[in-house]
């Protein structure tokens, strides 16, 4: 049985140092994404004037969730790709990215028709 290694650095050969450190953009970008939607979502929740308080959640508590499920996702991504690049291997597609967009769409309508009959 092969003997899986600990460190991503005993994986394959070591890439441009170019690819990794678009790699590791690319994740401090989604960690951003998320940092900035957690920071909204907040700043929703206790700063926007709407009575009842259910408007607010409605706007704050999806982008509070989407920015968590971005900051589960993106160091995990970010390993996956650096595997890839390690082992010269196609770069996985990213369907979180399309999701992500779906959902701050879907919130966005919402917020819409929440401040529209507020």
């Amino acid at each position: 049985m092969l003997e899986r290694p600990r460190q991503l650095s005993e994986v394959g050969d070591e890439p441009d140092p170019r690819f990794t450190l678009a790699n590791e953009r690319t994740f401090l970008a989604w960690t951003r994404t998320a940092l900035g939607l957690l920071v909204t979502g907040l700043a929703v929740s206790e700063f926007l004037d709407s009575e009842p308080r259910a408007a607010r959640l409605v706007i704050s508590v999806p982008l509070i969730l989407i920015a968590g499920v971005i900051g589960l996702m993106c160091y995990p991504r970010w390993r996956v790709l650096e595997r890839a690049l390690r082992l010269s291997r196609p770069l996985p597609s990213a369907p979180a990215a399309a999701a992500l967009g779906i959902a701050i769409a879907l919130v966005a309508v919402a917020a819409v028709l929440v401040l529209a009959t507020g």
